[in-house]
């Protein structure tokens, strides 16, 4: 199998340099004898829909003279999932794959094939591994020949990765899909951002430390007496730049409703958090 990374063409705060997608290129069987067997293709995740990146899938298709099978969203937040309605437009006969999460995906007006945990995709070179936490319908795809991971936003490298707490983001869930993914003992990830991860053990867990860290941190400062989210915020993230004010807080907002729902902390009426001394 050929692979073939395919920028987005969408830089910013969130995204860094933009989303990589990833073009992976499998011979078909010959319906006969008398046929040949072609090259055919299948897209992992589908940018916003810039022409830029149109054409560069376009012409990636073209110089193998491969037809494109299937696009793979692995979760549907709008990086990953927005460039949908333009590539059904530019490739008709394609199947769009994810796993579902119905109230996201009607946003797309897309035919989805659902995908579920296990599913075999690319040809059957692929499997489908169910990541949840970062978002509800966010998946991985495994090559066990190869060891290698499609990670999607599981992890990034240099940075860590946002939960987003009041858009479906769940920390318990994505503190598990890190160790799922620890368990599969992976040689290489390739990312939806930055560079391809060669030492994906160091990083897991190093990432599940972080995770540990924070919410020792935040622990800390809910029973020193720091009750609303942004005061929370504020001694948790000092120095925050403005434009990754939001983010954080969502991220912090996902330790708070983990540690609420273990019986740690308490929300009151008035939407401030307590140390529950009891549990904690």
């Amino acid at each position: 199998m050929q692979v073939v990374s395919i920028p987005a063409h969408n830089p910013g705060p969130l995204t860094g340099e933009g989303n990589h997608t990833y073009l992976l290129f499998h011979e078909a069987r010959a319906a006969s004898e008398s046929d040949e067997a072609r090259a055919h293709a299948s897209l992992i995740d589908a940018g916003t829909g810039h022409p830029d990146h149109l054409e560069d899938v376009a012409g990636a298709l073209r110089a193998r003279a491969a037809m494109l099978d299937e696009v793979l969203v692995t979760h549907a937040h709008p990086d990953h999932i927005s460039g949908t309605p333009a590539l059904r437009q530019k490739w008709p006969s394609a199947t769009f794959r994810k796993l579902p999460w119905p109230e996201r995906d009607a946003e797309y007006h897309v035919d989805w094939a659902p995908l579920e945990d296990g599913a075999l995709v690319a040809g059957g070179t692929l499997q489908t591994i169910h990541t949840p936490g970062h978002a509800p319908d966010h998946v991985c795809f495994w090559d066990p020949n190869a060891r290698v991971l499609f990670s999607a936003d599981l992890v990034i490298m240099g940075t860590t990765v946002v939960i987003p707490g009041t858009r479906g983001g769940n920390l318990g869930a994505y503190l598990q899909s890190l160790k799922r993914v620890l368990a599969l003992e992976p040689r290489r990830l390739f990312p939806a951002h930055g560079p391809v991860i060669d030492h994906p053990r160091t990083l897991i867990q190093e990432y599940l430390a972080h995770r540990a860290l924070r919410e020792a941190q935040i622990l800390s400062v809910v029973a020193s007496g720091h009750q609303t989210l942004d005061a929370i915020l504020d001694a948790v993230y000092p120095g925050l730049a403005p434009e990754l004010r939001m983010a954080a807080r969502e991220s912090a907002l996902a330790h708070l409703l983990k540690l609420e729902s273990e019986g740690r902390i308490r929300r009151r009426d008035d939407d401030r958090w307590e140390y529950n001394r009891r549990l904690s």
